[in-house]
């Protein structure tokens, strides 16, 4: 069976774009999941973090937009704002080929009065978290009778997060002739319940979800208790010294018991959990993205829909009770067929859950034995990120940010990083050793004619 996008019965001006991105051949759950779609059927899909989803239902939503009815025909849920914005940017890049589609991003944690500017103003896809969807609805903000496609991405992880009142609420209020796409990473009993009750005769795309072993290599070290884990993750953080890892932990607690413990060591350490302020988790998100902060300490849920190269390790402080979600979180290092480091600590009562995962991936795990501790200082990354009072609704750009470090600064283009411009602050990342440079230019000089605040992010 072929693989290139060209076999499909896709509009030609997305087949123009996807060719102009460099996206000529389908990843598996693209291929089986698209033609379904294409014909209009509802479908399960389950795939990992990285195998094509969002490319997947997000041709089947363009392919099937009528841009000159200008009404509400798209409603896709996420269960985080960060991959709310993800989603809405993968559709926007896919729908660049074609005039005035509007996509409006609608999600908890952030001002009510422009969401309702803009919903008066109207758009052809919807794209947010539940909570907020349900809020605009039940004021008669949105209108839903025009919706054909209905998508639900990551639905484990809103069902994880308490969604489900919320979904069966919309759901209801939904178009009982339209397509449902619904995605989810895992497929636990209740997402098989769910599916059942918002999918009609839908068709089950399920893509391999452990085929990591080939480029992932797996360390389990038995330990007592706690202290002899937290000793065990700064042993081989100062052995391995990885530009970028995550450490999953499976409650709120422990992210902050695990993150203030590296913190005190000296380890330049972000947290990230469901109850911290949208704020603070975007700030969180930015830095590790950026590289200028090492390690990120979070738990499941607040680490879905983490948008992050190269990860060069992944730390399971405490093992998940489900194989399955080690799976996921182990997926995330060693993308792209490049080698990656997962190191799981568990005490001799969690041998079990090492025994489900052995069965689940068909793996043999040994127990490890832990390098020698180094006596030296922690790591520091290379990156530092500041921060700059002026965004979007300030027409600030990237190439303004860009044009003023490396043209009035001359700070070598090599130096600087990801640059991210969101409503009202934008986060630029620099080498350290140019960080003075490029804050006092930021601060004194001009962009769009004007001065912005500026601040090195501790």
């Amino acid at each position: 069976m072929s693989t290139s996008f060209n076999t499909l019965n896709l509009a030609s001006d997305l087949l123009v774009t996807l060719d102009s991105l460099g996206f000529s051949q389908m990843t598996a759950i693209q291929q089986q999941a698209l033609p379904a779609i294409l014909e209009g059927k509802d479908v399960i899909g389950q795939g990992k973090t990285g195998s094509g989803k969002t490319v997947t239902f997000s041709l089947g939503i363009l392919n099937n937009l009528n841009v000159e009815r200008f009404r509400i025909q798209t409603l896709v849920l996420c269960p985080t704002r960060e991959l709310a914005d993800q989603v809405a940017k993968e559709i926007r890049t896919l729908a660049r080929g074609r005039h005035n589609v509007k996509v409006l991003t609608l999600c908890g944690g952030m001002p009510m009065g422009p969401q309702i500017g803009s919903l008066e103003h109207g758009a052809h896809i919807i794209v947010g978290t539940p909570g907020r969807i349900l809020d605009h609805m039940s004021k008669g903000r949105i209108q839903f009778s025009d919706i054909n496609t209905f998508v639900l991405d990551e639905a484990d992880r809103m069902l994880d997060m308490g969604f489900e009142d919320a979904i069966d609420t919309l759901v209801s209020e939904l178009p009982i002739n339209r397509q449902t796409l619904l995605f989810s990473a895992t497929y636990p009993k209740h997402i098989e319940v769910l599916a059942e009750k918002v999918t009609s005769e839908a068709q089950m795309i399920k893509t391999q979800t452990h085929d990591e072993k080939t480029t992932i290599k797996q360390f389990f070290y038995e330990v007592d208790g706690t202290e002899a884990k937290d000793d065990a993750l700064e042993t081989l953080l100062l052995h391995y010294k990885p530009e970028s890892s995550v450490v999953f932990c499976n409650t709120k607690k422990e992210v902050q018991d695990v993150s203030d413990e590296l913190d005190r060591l000296g380890f330049n350490v972000a947290e990230l959990h469901g109850d911290m302020e949208q704020r603070e988790r975007e700030r969180a998100l930015i830095t590790f993205a950026n590289k200028s902060t090492s390690i990120l300490v979070a738990t499941d849920v607040a680490a879905r829909g983490l948008d992050v190269d190269n990860l060069d390790a992944v730390f399971n402080f405490e093992l998940s009770r489900d194989p399955e979600v080690h799976v996921h979180r182990i997926g995330r290092t060693g993308r792209a067929g490049a080698e990656g480091l997962a190191f799981s600590f568990f005490t001799a009562r969690e041998s079990y859950r090492v025994a489900r995962i052995e069965e689940y991936m068909d793996i043999e795990c040994l127990p490890s034995q832990l390098p020698q501790k180094l006596i030296e200082r922690p790591f520091y990354p290379k990156m530092a990120t500041i921060q700059i009072l002026g965004g979007k609704k300030q027409k600030v750009r990237a190439g303004d940010i860009l044009g003023a470090l490396t043209k009035q600064a001359n700070i070598a283009a090599s130096k600087i990083g990801k640059i991210n411009i969101l409503a009202m602050v934008s986060y630029v990342a620099v080498e350290h050793d140019v960080v003075k440079a490029a804050l006092k230019q930021l601060q004194t000089g001009k962009m769009k004619g004007r001065q912005f605040k500026a601040r090195i992010l501790k």
